[in-house]
C-alpha cells in the first residue's frame, strides 16, 4: 500500500452534446478521444455517476480491453476516475486485456456491479481508427436503454470530474494491489488478473474437452486454423485451443495483440480474413475460423473454403445442441434472434418445439429473455452468436460448438451444412450496406419507404423476377413487446415479407463510429428443394433485383455504391 494517502483531485468541465451511447457503448474516433480535452474523462464520470451512489460506494467492477491503441491510457485514466468515485475494488485483465465474453463471464463469476470495456469491436484501430467505451451492467450484458438514458442524461449538464491523477497501476503486473486515498475510510484496490483463467473455467462445464481434444489430435486428427486478427483473442485461441485442448500451435496464426490490429480491421469476415479464406481454399484444413477484435465476433469456414453464413451458424448450433454436454443437462428453453437475422431459426425452433422469440437489434434484448429462464441460444446475422452461459456474443464459444458437432456427427462442416439444408431447407441471405450517409438523408428515406409499405395499396403489390413473382403479404416498422417487463420498443426496422417467406428488411444500424449513418438492407430467400441447394447466395438471391429496383435510395443518396457485408462485393451503383 502506498504511504502517503493519495489526494482526490476535482476538475471542472464543459459538457459534450454527442456522448448519448449506443447499440455498443460510445464509439467515436480514436482522435476524439484522445485529443479532445476531457472527452474521454466527461464520459467515464457521466458513465459512473449514473450509478446510484449507495450502489457505487465500496463496489468491485471490470476493466478490459481488445487492446487496441489508446486503451492503456484511457484504462489508466478509469482507475484514476474508479477510486475518486467510490469504487472499491477493480478487476482488471492482465496488460489490459480482457475479452469482451470473458468480462461477462468475470461479472457474474464475482458479483460485480458492472464493467468497462474498451473496444470498438471489428471496427479499424490504431490512432486513425475507433475506439469506443462500453458499459456492462450487473447480469454480465450490455447497458439497457434506461442506463444509457441516464449517461446520457448526466453527460449533458456535467460541470465537473473527478480523479487521483497521482494513481498509477502496472497492468503487466499480476495480483493484488492497495492504494490510500486522501479522505476514504478503506483503500482502493486492483486486481490484475489473469485474462484467460476464469473464461476457461467456465468453458470446461460446458463442453467435453476431451472430445474436441480427441478430435484434434487422434488418428482421423482435423487440422484446424484459427485466425484471432491481432486482437484480443491471440492469449485465448493459444491457451484454450492450443495448449488445453491440443491443437499444433501453427493451428493459431495473428495471435500477437497490435494496436492497430496489423493493419486491417479486425472484422471476422470473406473480405478482412482473406488470408484465412486462402489457406482454407487450399485443402490443407478442414475447419477454420476468425475472431474479431473483442472476441464477441466469429466466422466459420470448412474444407476448400466453404464459407458458414452466420444465420446458417446459428441455426445448425440450434439444431445440433444436443452434442454439447450443457444443454443435454438443462434442456433447451428457446431461442431469440434478432429481426433482422434470417428465419433459419424459425425452422429450427417449430421442428423442435421450442419458443422462438424475435427482438430489435442489439445484444441487451436477449438478456431479459436469458435471465428469466426463456432463452438457451441467441444470435444476430453479424457473426454473433451465444448461449446463456453469459450474456454477450461470444466467438470462442461459437467455435467451441462447432468443433463439438464435428466430434459427435463425424462429419465435415460442408456436409453438417448441406445437410442441415436437406432436412429443412435453405434461407438464401444476404446484407448489403452503405455507409456514411448523411443522417438527414437517411432519415427522411426511412420516413417516405415507411409511408409507402405502410399504404394499404402496397398489399397488393406483386414482384416478377424472371419467372419468380412475389407478392406482398405484409410490411411494417417492426416493434418488439418485451415479453418479461412488457417494454415496447417502437421503430427498428421496415419489413417486407413476401407470401412466399422472402423478405427484404431495412435498417438504419446504430453501431458506427459516429461518421455518418449506415444504411443496411438485408434479403433473403427460402428454397425447399435439395435441387436448388448449392448455388451462390448472390445468385440464387433473386430478391437483389427487386433490391436494385428500389430507386428510392437513387433519390436521397445520388451516385451511390452498395456492397456485401460479408465479402465486398460490389452488388450495384449508380
Amino acid at each position: 500500500m502506498e504511504t502517503n494517502p493519495i489526494p482526490v483531485v476535482t476538475v471542472q468541465t464543459s459538457p459534450f452534446d454527442d456522448q448519448r451511447p449506443g447499440t455498443n457503448g460510445l464509439r467515436r474516433k480514436t482522435e476524439l478521444f484522445e485529443g479532445k480535452k476531457n472527452y474521454l474523462q466527461n464520459y467515464i464520470q457521466s458513465l459512473l455517476s449514473s450509478i446510484d451512489l449507495r450502489d457505487r460506494q465500496g463496489c468491485t467492477m471490470v476493466v478490459g480491453s481488445d487492446g487496441r491503441y489508446f486503451s492503456r491510457a484511457a484504462t489508466e485514466i478509469i482507475v484514476q476516475m474508479a477510486a475518486a468515485n467510490g469504487i472499491g475494488r477493480l478487476v482488471i485483465g492482465h496488460n489490459g486485456l480482457l475479452s469482451t465474453p470473458a468480462v461477462s463471464c468475470i461479472i457474474r463469476k464475482i458479483k460485480a456491479i458492472g464493467g468497462i470495456i474498451l473496444t470498438a469491436s471489428h471496427n479499424p484501430g490504431g490512432p486513425g481508427g475507433d475506439f469506443g467505451v462500453k458499459f456492462n451492467v450487473a447480469n454480465g450484458g450490455p447497458s439497457p436503454d434506461t442506463v444509457m438514458e441516464k449517461i446520457a442524461q448526466v453527460s449533458r449538464t456535467l460541470e465537473e470530474y473527478t480523479i487521483c491523477p497521482d494513481l498509477h497501476i502496472d497492468l503487466a503486473r499480476l495480483g493484488r494491489h492497495d492504494f490510500d486515498l486522501e479522505n476514504k475510510f478503506k483503500p482502493f484496490r486492483v486486481e490484475i488478473v489473469d485474462s484467460v483463467e476464469v473464461y476457461l473455467n467456465l468453458l470446461r462445464t460446458i463442453f467435453d474437452f476431451s472430445a474436441i481434444k480427441t478430435l484434434l489430435t487422434g488418428p482421423e486428427q482435423l487440422k484446424i486454423r484459427v485466425d484471432a486478427m491481432n486482437g484480443v483473442m491471440g492469449p485465448y485461441v493459444r491457451r484454450i485451443l492450443c495448449d488445453e485442448l491440443g491443437a499444433p500451435a501453427n493451428a493459431a496464426v495473428n495471435c500477437v495483440p497490435l494496436e492497430d490490429f496489423g493493419g486491417r480491421p479486425p472484422e471476422p469476415s470473406l473480405t478482412y480474413a482473406a488470408p484465412l479464406v486462402d489457406a482454407m481454399k487450399g485443402g490443407d484444413f478442414g475447419f477454420g475460423a476468425a475472431l474479431d477484435a473483442d472476441g464477441d465476433r466469429y466466422m466459420i469456414l470448412g474444407e476448400n473454403g466453404f464459407f458458414v453464413n452466420p444465420s446458417d451458424s446459428l441455426a445448425v448450433m440450434a439444431a445440433n445442441l444436443s452434442c454439447i454436454p450443457y444443454f443435454r443437462h438443462l434442456g433447451l428453453k428457446g431461442f431469440a434472434r434478432s429481426m433482422a437475422t434470417s428465419t433459419a431459426l424459425d425452422r429450427v425452433a417449430k421442428a423442435l418445439k421450442v419458443t422462438l422469440y424475435e427482438t430489435p437489434t442489439g445484444w441487451r434484448f436477449f438478456g431479459n429473455l436469458m435471465d428469466s429462464g426463456r432463452c438457451s441460444l441467441c444470435g444476430e446475422e453479424s457473426f454473433g452468436t451465444s448461449s446463456d452461459h453469459i450474456r454477450e456474443k461470444d466467438g470462442l464459444w461459437s467455435v467451441l460448438v462447432w468443433l463439438s458437432i464435428m466430434a459427435v456427427r463425424k462429419q465435415g462442416v460442408e456436409e453438417i451444412v448441406k445437410d442441415h439444408w436437406a432436412k429443412l431447407g435453405r434461407n438464401y441471405f444476404c446484407r448489403f450496406d452503405y455507409e456514411g450517409v448523411d443522417p438527414r438523408a437517411a432519415f427522411y428515406l426511412m420516413r417516405d419507404l415507411e409511408g409507402v409499405i405502410t399504404d394499404k395499396a402496397f398489399l397488393t403489390q406483386k414482384f416478377a423476377v424472371g419467372t419468380n413473382v412475389y407478392s406482398v403479404e405484409r410490411a411494417d416498422n417492426f416493434e418488439y413487446i418485451d415479453p418479461v417487463d412488457g417494454t415496447v420498443v417502437r421503430n427498428q426496422g421496415l419489413r417486407i415479407v413476401f407470401t412466399d417467406e422472402s423478405r427484404l428488411v431495412f435498417r438504419l444500424s446504430g453501431s458506427g463510429g459516429g461518421a455518418g449513418a449506415t444504411v443496411r438492407i438485408y434479403a433473403e430467400s427460402f428454397e425447399r428443394d435439395p435441387e436448388s441447394h448449392n448455388r451462390e447466395t448472390q445468385v440464387r438471391s433473386t430478391l437483389e433485383s427487386i433490391l436494385i429496383g428500389t430507386t428510392t435510395l437513387c433519390v436521397y443518396f445520388g451516385v451511390s455504391v452498395f456492397y456485401c457485408c460479408w465479402c465486398g462485393h460490389i452488388v450495384f451503383d449508380w
